[in-house]
């Protein structure tokens, strides 16, 4: 099992804009083979900046669903919108 951290910066005037996009992509992502769950937090100390925890079965997985084109659509417009690159960390369980 691995779990992916993706991060983002997200000024306040376009949080609801990214809140849309981001139930399209859970939506999506809650049917993909070999995904398990996900977790959406806010930093306290650090407005604007959020960090979805997702489990998924295997790196194979993950990378079938972060190379499809449903995803890469969604994900083009929230990099646009927040107007910088969302980063991923792949983590395995040690």
């Amino acid at each position: 099992m691995i779990k992916i951290h993706i991060k983002r910066k997200v000024p306040p005037e376009k949080l609801a804009d990214l809140r849309l996009l981001i139930n399209q992509l859970r939506a999506l992502t809650m049917g993909q083979p070999g995904y398990i769950a996900g977790e959406t937090l806010i930093r306290v100390d650090k407005p604007g900046q959020s960090l979805i925890v997702a489990k998924w079965q295997s790196t194979d997985y993950w990378k079938q669903w972060f190379e499809s084109k449903e995803r890469s659509q969604i994900q083009t417009k929230i990099d646009g919108l927040l107007g910088e690159k969302t980063r991923y960390e792949i983590y395995e369980f040690d």
